[in-house]
């Protein structure tokens, strides 16, 4: 992912009224694709390579189970940049 690809999207996470909700500099992101957090980054500064070849289940409220449900996003094997959704759970 280029650094402009990065500097188009949102930051999973970042407050709705947030005036700047793009990437940081200097933070590590990866783009998630697919599932109800389609096209937000996720900042995953700091994170070992074990955490990182796990994914992450994400809360969302958008997703099949409503408030409280998280969508599971696990690392693309060609490309690991970018994390593919894998379901919703409650």
């Amino acid at each position: 992912m280029d650094d402009e690809a990065l500097l188009r999207g949102r930051v999973y996470g970042a407050d709705h009224d947030d005036p700047d909700p793009g990437p940081r500099h200097g933070h590590v992101y990866r783009e998630l694709v697919g599932g109800p957090l389609d096209g937000l980054l996720l900042d995953v500064t700091g994170w070992d390579a074990d955490r990182l070849g796990d994914g992450a289940a994400l809360a969302t409220e958008i997703g099949k189970y409503g408030a409280g449900g998280r969508a599971h996003y696990e690392p693309r094997a060609a490309d690991p940049a970018r994390w593919d959704w894998a379901g919703d759970t409650p």
